[in-house]
Order: structure tokens, then C-alpha cells, then sequence
């Protein structure tokens, strides 16, 4: 029987790993990055821009699950609950979207990266917290994989309230 914390962080897992998946949104054409100008110069990507512009891709290919929220956050449903037909759909709009709109990748990088660090700090709060065999998270997608013989539910329950102050990873217990 899961906990109402562990399936608190169950949905907060799926919401994470789906805007690790997305990407952004926009009312507008796709913002120019980077030298994109002509001049030669670099300028720095307005990742808020590439993202509303991502979403508006998005909402053009007809998925208008895909929101940005005020703090720019994009979220889309958990991945597979439309079937198979509609995570191929979706998939196909990723990819139009990642074409036409140029430094979205950069901004999944950053988005990426700001999970892996919250949830190594949530790793080491729950080590020192009493879940000291409690595995490193991906490095890529800050996602926890926690195989399901070493998945202690007591140790899991223990440290929740040490580190709820934290944003809880992704995580998957698996075989």
C-alpha cells in the first residue's frame, strides 16, 4: 500500500517528467538566438521567449494539452495517456516544434539541468536522513531509479518530512 506522500510524489513525478519532455510556449514567431541577426554577435537566448514560442508550435499541431505556466514552466500531460496513437501524435509535434523553433534544446538543457541539481539535493537530504543506499539520480534527466528489491517504503516514509521542503525528483521504481 503507497503512502499519501509516495503518491504525492508519484504525480509530482509524472508532472516533472513530463516538463522535462516539453520544452516552451509562444503567441509569437520564433525568437531569433544567437548571432541570428546577421551582425555576427552573439546575443544571450531569451529562454522565456523560446519557450512561448515552443507552446504556440505546439498548440499549432494541435496540442493544446501543452501549457506554460506563469513561472514559464511548461507542462503536458504524463506521457501514454491517450494510447499509443496519441504519443506518436505528440511525438510528431515535439519534433516539428524542435525544428521550428531554434534554441529550444539549449532551454531543455537548462530546464534538464536545474532537475538534475534539485534532485541531488533531495538525494543527499534523504542520505542524511536515514536512506543512506538511497541511488544517485540520472545526470541527465535528474530522474531517480530506484530498482524495486532495494526500494525500502519504511526509509522512503522516514525522510519525507526531513525533505519535503525540497522539490521532490522524478523517480520510478523499477525491476
Amino acid at each position: 500500500m503507497r503512502s499519501r506522500t509516495g503518491r504525492f510524489l508519484m504525480a509530482a513525478a509524472a508532472v516533472g517528467t513530463a516538463l522535462v519532455m516539453s520544452g516552451c510556449t509562444s503567441q509569437e514567431a520564433a525568437p531569433k538566438v544567437a548571432g541570428g541577426d546577421g551582425s555576427g554577435k552573439s546575443k544571450p537566448q531569451d529562454d522565456g521567449a523560446v519557450r512561448r514560442a515552443w507552446v504556440t508550435c505546439m498548440h499549432g499541431q494541435g496540442r493544446n494539452e501543452v501549457q506554460q505556466d506563469k513561472d514559464g514552466n511548461i507542462t503536458t500531460p504524463a506521457s501514454g495517456t491517450g494510447g499509443d496513437a496519441d504519443v506518436s501524435a505528440y511525438e510528431a509535434a515535439v519534433k516539428i516544434c524542435d525544428e521550428k523553433v531554434p534554441g529550444i534544446h539549449q532551454a531543455k538543457a537548462k530546464i534538464n539541468q536545474k532537475f538534475v541539481d534539485e534532485a541531488r539535493a533531495w538525494v543527499a537530504c534523504g542520505r542524511k536522513n536515514g536512506y543512506a543506499d538511497l541511488p544517485d539520480p540520472d545526470p541527465k534527466t535528474g530522474v531517480l531509479l530506484i530498482p524495486r528489491l532495494a526500494f525500502d517504503p519504511a526509509k522512503w516514509d522516514a525522510i519525507q518530512p526531513a525533505c519535503s521542503k525540497l522539490p521532490a525528483p522524478s523517480y520510478s521504481i523499477g525491476e
